[in-house]
């Protein structure tokens, strides 16, 4: 066992009866995950600031971002304590309506949903969804969709 920054112990190489020794998976760096939330964040700020999204629109993704994370943390909670859980397709809404940077940042910090591969292969097919839909806003079309929102 090695233990982590965090305080926690991992297995650091794993050996089933009768088998060859399995080696950890590499982590995935949460550090990459922050720049990419980070990134994407300061996008939606500069694209508010320059005029090019409502304020509002950076706001939403903010009060969902906080939503989403308080949603992981309660299904955690929920299945540590083997109570009523959150369904996935209410975590999977709150991603693609704005909140998957909190939650992303809540599977790297609360270590929740982030290796059941069906869950994440939807998760990230959200994440995909909302990018191309804020990259649309945009377009000639996009621009033209938002700008009323824009100038009231």
């Amino acid at each position: 066992m090695i233990l982590e920054q965090n305080g926690r112990f991992r297995a650091d190489k794993i050996r089933f009866a009768g088998g060859a020794a399995v080696a950890p998976r590499p982590a995935q760096s949460a550090s990459l995950t922050i720049i990419f939330t980070a990134a994407f964040c300061c996008l939606l700020l500069l694209a508010a600031f320059m005029g090019r999204l409502p304020l509002a629109f950076a706001g939403l993704y903010l009060v969902a971002s906080v939503v989403a994370f308080v949603a992981y943390a309660i299904d955690k909670s929920a299945a540590q304590s083997r109570q009523w859980r959150i369904q996935e397709n209410t975590l999977h809404m709150l991603a693609l309506i704005g909140g998957w940077p909190g939650a992303l940042l809540a599977q790297k910090t609360l270590r929740h949903k982030s290796r059941k591969e069906q869950f994440q292969t939807v998760f990230w097919l959200t994440v995909l969804l909302n990018c191309c839909a804020v990259g649309w806003l945009f377009t000639e079309s996009g621009a033209a969709f938002i700008k009323p929102l824009i100038h009231s």
